[in-house]
């Protein structure tokens, strides 16, 4: 079982900075794939970026690329999304994932299923 708490949401101009944190309670952290999900209002909710068990392998959508980077610290029992060059469209609800399967392959990480341990959210907004 693990917990998930997120924190550094808020209101930023278009082409500002965010940096979200996600802690997990638990001592097994770094055997949970991580990922980060939003979802906009009346959107259903899409990947953002996701996490190997070490942090060595990331992956990310499309609308991700080149912007946000996932990070995770396992001593800290926390992972992290650097969001960059933001845009209006990237207004939502963000939310932190935990997998704990077995995410064998890089599709797998994509797949909202595969995570069972969710956040609260913390809400981004960008205005332009």
């Amino acid at each position: 079982q693990v917990q998930l708490v997120e924190s550094g949401g808020g209101l930023v101009q278009a082409g500002g900075s965010l940096r979200l944190s996600c802690v997990a309670s638990g001592r097994t952290f770094s055997s949970y794939p991580m990922a980060w999900f939003r979802q906009a209002p009346e959107k259903t909710r899409e990947f953002v970026a996701a996490t190997s068990r070490s942090g060595g392998s990331t992956y990310y959508a499309d609308s991700a690329k080149g912007r946000f980077t996932i990070s995770r610290t396992n001593a800290g029992n926390t992972v992290y999304l650097q969001m960059n060059s933001l845009k209006p469209d990237d207004t939502a609800v963000y939310y932190c994932a935990a997998s704990s399967f077995i995410l064998s392959s890089r599709a797998t990480y994509y797949y909202i299923s595969n995570y069972d341990y969710w956040g609260q959210g913390t809400q981004v907004t960008v205005s332009s």
